[in-house]
């Protein structure tokens, strides 16, 4: 059987697991979501990894999801002299967002309003924060900056540049996103998008424009990247069907020390609104190249857990490291440990239920309800039958000690609820004529043939009455299987 977490794993695809068996062993091994990086973007080799992905959905019936990672207003330095350039600490360098090939004394970012949004005194830094220069001087009618290195180092090509001080005016969808777009629409099977270096909801909503006018069933990310993200945090994570954390970028642009602060408290927000929660960037780092981890990476991965976080996410450990597949393995061993823990299913913020901020109290008591219910009877399962996915979503940011699984007859909802806390979901066409009392049996005798549940265990089942009208749920059913 397919190992099953609360805790979910998205790993990134790349040429170090590209091949079907290899996908395939990383499923067994315990992955719930595939990223696939457009940064990185081959459409023809990502429409053979989507292929291969269904395949094998079909062929070991679970319901992996496909998640597609937009690159975004990401910015560059381009070729490099001799593939290698060293900038030198008080040396000055001329900036300029002309593309050519970038020399120790002439480099190229790949931002065309650099020169207009820049202004004397900010920070360039590149390669993730490695090398620093502060801008000198701004020269509009040559179109280029001036600036002064703070710290020095070598430089190969495509470095990251990061702009922490200025005001970046690019679309958050950038032609090349754009493209992408167009060639992730006709692939149904993708199930989540991710928006690259998010500043406002507004942004969210143009994506989310996007996907409905082209009729795909995709739920939007939103990725935590810059500081006005994390100023506008409530209104993005209200907007968006889930975050991630993307602590790469983040701790670049914002102070080192504050990171673990932004985390925990997104973390909680996203939580306390029924939002997943992505942690991302070096949490098995060291394993691209070791067998094994740091202790700092077993502990990252078990402060992300006791954080709350839905999801743990690779990027390079998998697509371009040594062992993608032990790298899983050993995720997973920390992830069932950790889940032994008591502490996992005791979030402090929500033992009590607030009204404030929730348009659908009523529909999220019932769900509070179902989940300490199933604390007090020791129930093994709670049991949710839904359409829309609100249901799973709000069961799973209560944090129960039970076994969700999902009912549903929406097969596009099936492998977006893999990024889910404690999920499973699985399909169940529901007669128009079917009352709610044979659903509960049917979907308890599909749960007993599988061995997900066992006879005399505990359930709790939560749905809708009448349910013909496929209404919220408003109904909990506390049963014996039998």
């Amino acid at each position: 059987m397919i190992p099953f977490t609360k805790t979910k794993i998205v790993a990134t695809v790349g040429p170090s697991c590209d091949t079907k068996e290899m996908l395939a062993n990383m499923i067994k091994a315990g992955v719930d979501v595939f990223r696939l990086n457009f940064s990185h973007s081959n459409h023809e080799q990502y429409q053979t990894i989507i292929q291969y992905i269904t395949e094998i959905n079909q062929e070991l019936e679970t319901n992996v999801g496909i998640l597609a990672d937009l690159q975004g207003p990401k910015i560059r330095i381009g070729k490099v002299e001799n593939n290698k350039i060293e900038l030198i600490a008080n040396e000055i360098v001329t900036v300029t967002p002309q593309e050519q090939v970038s020399t120790n004394k002439l480099l190229y970012v790949s931002y065309d309003d650099l020169v207009v949004d820049a202004h004397v005194g900010d920070r360039i830094l590149i390669n993730d924060g490695i090398v620093e220069l502060k801008v000198t001087h701004i020269n509009t009618a040559n179109n280029t900056l001036t600036a002064r290195v703070i710290y020095g180092g070598e430089l190969t090509a495509n470095k990251g540049v990061n702009l922490p001080d200025t005001k970046v005016s690019a679309p958050a969808l950038t032609p090349k996103d754009m493209r992408d777009l167009k060639f992730i629409f006709e692939q149904k099977q993708i199930n989540w998008i991710a928006l690259s270096f998010v500043r406002n909801a507004d942004e969210l909503i143009q994506l989310k424009g996007l996907i409905s006018f082209n009729s795909h069933p995709a739920k939007v990310i939103a990725k935590i990247e810059r500081p006005e993200a994390y100023q506008n945090i409530d209104e993005i994570i209200k907007a968006a069907d889930a975050i991630m954390v993307a602590r790469g970028d983040l701790a670049v642009e914002l102070p080192l020390e504050e990171l673990p602060i932004i985390q925990k408290n997104i973390v909680r927000k996203c939580r306390k609104v029924a939002r997943p929660c992505i942690i991302a960037t070096q949490m098995m780092e060291s394993m691209k190249d070791n067998p094994t981890p740091t202790r700092a990476e077993i502990t990252d991965v078990a402060n992300a857990m006791y954080d709350g976080a839905d999801a743990l996410m690779l990027s390079a450990e998998t697509s371009t490291g040594n062992y993608p597949l032990k790298v899983i393995e050993m995720l997973m061993r920390i992830i069932k440990t950790i889940e032994k823990e008591e502490v996992i299913y005791q979030p402090e913020d929500q033992k009590a239920l607030e009204k404030e901020g929730r348009p659908n109290f009523l529909y999220d008591t019932v769900c509070f309800t179902a989940t300490r219910l199933a604390r007090f009877v020791n129930a093994s399962s709670i049991i949710a039958l839904t359409r829309s996915g609100y249901t799973a979503f709000t069961l799973a940011s209560f944090r129960p000690k039970s076994n969700i699984f999902v009912f549903t007859e929406s097969e596009e909802l099936l492998n977006a609820v893999s990024l889910v806390w404690g999920t499973r979901a699985f399909l169940y066409n529901r007669s128009a004529n079917t009352d709610t009392v044979d659903a509960v049996r049917e979907v308890q005798n599909i749960l007993l043939l599988k061995g997900l549940v066992q006879k005399n265990d505990v359930v709790v089942n939560t749905g809708s009455m009448p349910f013909s009208e496929k209404g919220p749920t408003n109904t909990i059913k506390l049963s014996v299987i039998d």
